[in-house]
């Protein structure tokens, strides 16, 4: 039985997942389908009897929309949500804003999987003539953090999330599951995937097939050694989650002429 379980997933679809733009650190909100999508999350965890102490989010808004929109429906809004740019979505550098298909034509599609998917590889970095350096960097959020904003990233691999995620986790996360809260963490593609990776001892080179789909919860048990019991479970419908990630995984993808 486990002794702790955690509660993870990446936020309803934003506006830039569905015009399929690397988003990133830009602030977008939720479109129209990701607010359904963070709707119908907290309907079924309420229907699933989840009850939370505590929620933890990005500093985005897409995140922390998420979380609102998820308690409002299991009707525990009064839940406490601690925020951290720690969880924000990796920095994709100077790819912040593209079309993901458009650069597979331009690219390759597996250059374009590496740079969304694998472990080490860190894209070319923002630059203050990109388009929006000045709205990431002159954010008025940075300055509550922990770091001064000099030092925040200006690119990052998925292992460089997950350097600067641990410390939150190990510090901030972890005495409160060893509490016995329960926790809600609504994060972003590559926050989850890292500490995914963390938790579950993902390899290196196995992290490239975990692909996580938008407003998705996947449930996490673990021993006292906060080591898991089983593998992670996507909550829901399973053929649909199966074909909300391959609409993922096919971001990645040339797109074919319509016809």
């Amino acid at each position: 039985m486990a002794k702790y379980k955690l509660v993870l997933l990446r936020h309803g679809e934003g506006a830039w997942n569905k015009e399929n733009r690397f988003c990133s650190w830009v602030d977008q909100k939720l479109s129209s389908d990701g607010i359904k999508e963070a709707q119908n999350c907290g309907k079924h965890l309420k229907a699933l009897g989840f009850e939370f102490d505590l929620v933890f989010t990005s500093v985005l808004r897409r995140s922390i929309q998420t979380a609102w929109l998820i308690l409002e429906e299991m009707g525990q809004e009064w839940v406490p949500i601690q925020s951290s740019w720690r969880l924000n979505e990796r920095h994709y550098g100077a790819l912040i804003g593209l079309n993901r298909a458009e650069m597979a034509l331009n690219h390759g599609e597996e250059q374009v999987k590496i740079w969304r998917r694998s472990y080490d590889v860190t894209p070319p970095p923002i630059t203050e003539s990109h388009p929006y350096y000045k709205e990431i960097y002159n954010d008025r959020r940075y300055k509550c953090g922990d770091v001064s904003q000099d030092h925040l990233p200006k690119a990052e691999s998925l292992k460089d999330v997950l350097d600067r995620l641990l410390p939150y986790w190990n510090e901030k996360i972890v005495p409160e599951l060893k509490s016995g809260k329960m926790i809600l963490i609504s994060a972003h593609g590559n926050s989850s995937r890292a500490l995914l990776k963390h938790v579950e001892g993902i390899s290196d080179e196995d992290i490239i097939n975990v692909t996580l789909p938008t407003g998705v919860p996947i449930l996490l048990e673990l021993d006292e050694n906060l080591r898991p019991l089983g593998p992670h479970q996507f909550l829901g419908d399973q053929e649909a989650i199966q074909a909300a990630i391959k609409k993922v995984e096919d971001q990645g993808k040339v797109k074919s002429p319509e016809k």
